[in-house]
C-alpha cells in the first residue's frame, strides 16, 4: 500500500503503525489459570488494532529464569492468526527475572523489525505479579533511551510499586497500571486500550498546570492566534481572538489530526457568540453553525459540534459502523435562564466516550445521550472551526479556547474558572458557606482581608 493510498483511508487507534511488544510473567507465582487469564487479557487489547505488515505488528515475549520469545515481532500478519498464537502460549514457570526480559526484548525484539522507517511508534507492554529477582533500572532505561514507550501493569499483593515506577515511562500515573488479581484484570482493560490508543493519535502535549496533557490545542494548529485579531478574554486575565466573516479557520484534517482521534477524548471550547452571529444566520429556520467540524474530501461529516440558535441546542455528530453519521442533540439546560447563546462568556465541554457523550455547560453537566459504535474518521479533508452548516461562511464569535484532551479523566481536573459566572459562585460559596455568620455584614474585600490577618 502506497502513502497515498493510505491518507484516503479512515485513520484511527485501529489503523495506527505500532510495534507492540508484550512481555509477561510467566513465573510460578502466576500460575497456571491465571497465566491463562492473563493471555485472554492480552487477546481483548490486541483485538482494538488492525494487524498488517501497514499497521500495527505485536511480539509476545514471556519470562522467568529466562526470557522465551513466544511470537517474533510481524510474524503473524493477519489478526486471527496472531490471536490464535497468543491462546497457544504454553505456561512457563520458574523465577521472575522481569530485568532480562526487557533487555531481551529491545536486544531482539524491536530490533528485528523489517520496517523501522515506518514505524511510528513502539511500544513495550510488561505485565507481572512480583518483584523482580533482578534489577529493572537499567533495561527500561535502556528502552526508554531508543524511544521505546513502556507500561508497567501490576497485578496481585506482591507488586513493587517503585519497582513498577521504575520500569515505565513517566509520568507514571499514565503508564503505570494496577489491578487487585488476575481475576479482576479486565477492569483496567478499557484504560490499557485508551492509553495505548492516546500513545498512537495523540503525539503532542498541552502544557496544562503542573502537568502535560496528550492532546490537541487546536487554537495553535488551526492558527486562529494567527489569523484572527487578538480581543480581550473571559476575565482581565484572559486573552481572546475575534474570528470575522473575512476569517478563515480552515486547515488539513491530516495536519491536525494525522492519526485520527481516540475513542475517547474531551472537547472544551470558551467562547462568545456574538450579536453579529446571530443577524448572519438570519431569521431562517436553519440557523445553525459548527463551532468545529471535520470534513471527509467528499464534504461527508466525521466530526462535528454545532449550536442551533433557533432552540438552543448543541449537536454531536460522529461517525457510525451501521450508518454514514449519527447525531445526539443537547436540549436541556441550553434553554432555561443563562444560555451560551446569551452573548456572554460560556465554556462548553463535551466528554466523548465509546458508547456515550455527555455534554457540560460552564461546569454543569448538561446530559448524557448514548452513542452506537463509531468507524475510524477520514483525514484527507479540512478541519474547520465556526463555519454556517452547510457552506464555507464564517460567523463571527470570539473564541479564548479550543482544545481535545485524549485522556478522557481530563474533563474531571479542567474546570470553568476563566467564565465570570463561575467564579462568582465560587465567591458566594466561599463566603456564604464558610463564613455564614459574617455573610450580609463583611464584604468579600474584608473577608479576605481578615484571612490575610489570620
Amino acid at each position: 500500500m502506497t502513502i497515498l493510498s493510505h491518507i484516503h483511508l479512515r485513520v484511527g487507534c485501529s489503523t495506527a503503525v505500532n510495534d507492540l511488544v508484550y512481555i509477561v510473567d510467566g513465573s510460578w507465582s502466576v500460575g497456571y489459570t491465571d497465566f491463562d487469564i492473563a493471555k485472554e487479557w492480552l487477546v481483548n487489547i490486541t483485538l482494538q488494532f488492525d494487524i498488517s505488515p501497514h499497521y500495527t505488528q505485536v511480539g509476545v515475549v514471556q519470562y522467568s529464569d529466562t526470557p522465551r520469545l513466544e511470537i517474533p515481532l510481524g510474524k503473524h500478519q493477519e489478526g486471527s492468526e496472531l490471536i490464535q498464537a497468543i491462546q497457544n502460549i504454553d505456561y512457563l514457570g520458574g523465577n521472575t527475572q522481569t530485568g532480562r526480559a526487557i533487555k531481551f526484548a529491545v536486544d531482539h525484539v524491536f530490533s528485528s523489525t523489517q520496517r523501522s522507517s515506518r514505524v511510528k511508534n513502539q511500544i513495550a507492554v510488561v505485565v507481572t505479579d512480583g518483584k523482580s529477582q533482578d534489577d529493572v533500572v537499567d533495561a527500561s532505561m535502556e528502552a526508554r533511551g531508543q524511544d521505546i514507550t513502556v507500561f508497567a501493569i501490576g497485578v496481585g499483593s506482591e507488586i513493587t510499586t517503585s519497582e513498577l515506577v521504575s520500569i515505565a515511562n513517566k509520568p507514571s500515573s499514565t503508564y503505570v497500571l494496577y489491578a487487585e488479581d488476575y481475576t479482576t484484570i479486565n477492569r483496567i482493560g478499557d484504560s490499557m486500550e485508551q492509553k495505548l490508543c492516546e500513545e498512537s493519535v495523540c503525539p503532542t502535549r498541552i502544557p496544562v498546570a503542573s502537568r502535560d496533557e496528550k492532546g490537541f490545542e487546536l487554537m495553535v494548529g488551526l492558527n486562529i492566534q494567527k489569523k484572527a485579531k487578538k480581543v480581550p478574554g473571559s476575565l482581565v486575565s484572559e486573552t481572546a481572538y475575534a474570528l470575522t466573516v473575512g476569517t478563515d479557520i480552515s486547515e488539513t484534517t491530516r495536519e491536525i489530526f494525522p492519526e485520527g482521534l481516540p475513542p475517547s477524548y474531551v472537547f472544551i471550547a470558551t467562547l462568545r457568540l456574538t450579536g453579529s452571529s446571530s443577524r448572519l444566520t438570519g431569521s431562517s429556520s436553519r440557523q445553525t453553525y459548527d463551532l468545529w467540524r471535520v470534513l471527509s474530501k467528499d464534504m461527508e461529516t466525521q466530526v462535528a459540534v454545532t449550536l442551533n440558535d433557533k432552540d438552543k441546542s448543541v449537536t454531536f455528530t460522529t461517525t457510525c459502523v451501521a450508518d454514514k453519521e449519527q447525531r445526539v442533540i443537547f436540549k436541556e439546560g441550553f434553554q432555561v435562564g443563562c444560555t451560551m447563546f446569551d452573548g456572554k462568556w460560556h465554556q462548553l465541554k463535551l466528554l466523548v466516550r465509546p458508547r456515550y457523550v455527555i455534554g457540560f455547560l460552564n461546569d454543569h453537566q448538561i446530559q448524557e445521550i448514548s452513542l452506537k459504535p463509531v468507524v475510524p474518521i477520514y483525514i484527507n479533508g479540512k478541519t474547520q472551526v465556526a463555519k454556517k452548516t452547510g457552506t464555507d461562511t464564517t460567523i463571527p464569535l470570539e473564541i479564548q479556547k479550543l482544545r481535545l484532551y485524549c485522556d478522557p479523566h481530563q474533563s474531571e481536573r479542567e474546570t470553568a474558572c476563566e467564565i465570570y459566572s463561575v467564579v462568582r459562585s465560587d465567591d458566594d460559596y466561599f463566603s456564604k458557606s464558610i463564613f455564614p455568620f459574617m455573610h450580609g455584614h463583611l464584604q468579600k474585600k474584608q473577608i479576605l482581608s481578615l484571612l490575610l490577618v489570620l
